[in-house]
């Protein structure tokens, strides 16, 4: 981890401290720099993927199904959980 002197915005410090639920300047810029990564990184995603359906290379009707998941049988979850019962 580096160590830099900056001015920073008090107002916009303490804004951003109240919305991430941060108390420290450290742990607030160090949070919304990650969930700005974080953020812009789904943004391309999203922008990628709507390139693909634009293209017919994707089709988001059936990704939208969720009848489409997986099927399910009466009592096929009760049998995949392992509950420890066994042991």
């Amino acid at each position: 981890m580096s160590r830099t002197v900056i001015d920073l915005d008090d107002e916009a410090l303490e804004a951003a401290a109240r919305e991430l639920g941060t108390s420290t300047k450290r742990d607030t810029i160090n949070t919304a720099l990650r969930e700005v990564t974080a953020r812009y990184r789904r943004l391309r995603a999203l922008d990628e993927a709507r390139e693909l359906v634009a293209e017919g290379a994707l089709d988001i009707d059936l990704l939208l199904d969720k009848s489409a998941y997986r099927p399910t049988s009466a009592g096929a979850a009760d049998d995949d959980r392992d509950t420890g019962a066994h042991e």
